[in-house]
């Protein structure tokens, strides 16, 4: 019998201890690769971004905010809202953004004392882009003016005189303000672009440019509502003025592509309209 010691058999053990460990770190790393190979859900489906001056809040606070926000923004790209002193033709909105990259632009036909549609225009290249959406808002607008007049003949409107009234101005504003798109009116009051810092801030400075409001939060510009001033607000943002019949059924004002036409938390500002309500944005 050999007086020599029978080899440990925790060193066995150990090894085998180690490989298992190996292994399953392996089978970790595969795994973890295999989820990040997966689609990830789309957390933004239900948020809606407001990007603007809210309802009833201070312009002047606004531009302020918004001048600020734009000096200490660093981020390498973001979308912003441009807001133009003036409404302006296609080819004038053109030329007050310098050649900066459009997503879209934010229009309104600004007829004395009435409530007009707000509507957003996808746009890539300026003028031509503008004009092709203005079209087309143009022909909603006479089916729009087409099913008023309807309303107006029918027996309910007939006889009564105020009802009728009602169907006759929405007819007569819609009408109005499809030949003012289709003649490529002076109509656009805002536009949104994505650039870096340095670029923002030059195209803050140019003529016609009222404000630039950078919104780096802003991730799909389908789930953002931009509400820029309007061009004749000075103090207090509110919906535009309105002293004539209001059409039954209302029109809306929206920031919203129109149908026919067709992109995150919060920063808190003063005064500005910048929130991820779930509530969905109201259409046009």
């Amino acid at each position: 019998m050999s007086d020599e010691p029978a080899p440990p058999r925790r060193s066995r053990a150990a090894t085998l201890t180690w490989l298992a460990v190996a292994c399953a770190a392996v089978l970790l790393v595969v795994a973890v690769g295999q989820r990040r190979d997966r689609p990830v859900g789309d957390r933004t489906v239900g948020e809606v971004t407001r990007v603007g001056v809210a309802a009833g809040a201070s312009i002047p606070a606004y531009l302020r905010a918004a001048g600020h926000e734009l000096a200490r923004l660093d981020a390498p790209d973001a979308y912003a809202l441009v807001s133009f002193a003036a409404y302006l033709a296609p080819a004038d909105a053109a030329a007050a953004l310098g050649g900066a990259p459009v997503s879209a632009v934010v229009a309104r036909v600004p007829l004395p004392d009435r409530q007009t549609e707000i509507v957003r225009i996808a746009a890539l290249r300026l003028p031509d882009d503008v004009l092709a959406g203005m079209v087309e808002v143009a022909g909603r607008k006479d089916r729009e003016a087409a099913d008023q007049r309807a309303r107006a003949a029918a027996p309910a409107a007939t006889a009564d005189p105020e009802l009728r009234r009602v169907y006759d101005t929405g007819a007569d504003v819609a009408a109005r303000e499809a030949a003012a798109y289709r003649a490529g009116c002076a109509c656009v009051y805002a536009a949104v672009v994505r650039a870096d810092p340095l670029a923002l801030r030059a195209l803050a400075i140019r003529p016609g440019v009222r404000a630039v409001d950078p919104a780096p939060e802003v991730v799909r510009l389908d789930r953002t509502v931009f509400l820029p001033p309007l061009p004749e607000q000075r103090d207090t943002s509110r919906p535009p003025a309105d002293t004539g019949v209001a059409p039954a059924g209302g029109m809306s004002d929206s920031s919203e592509a129109a149908r026919p036409v067709s992109g995150p938390s919060p920063t808190a500002r003063p005064q500005v309209a910048r929130s991820g309500s779930p509530n969905p944005a109201s259409t046009s």
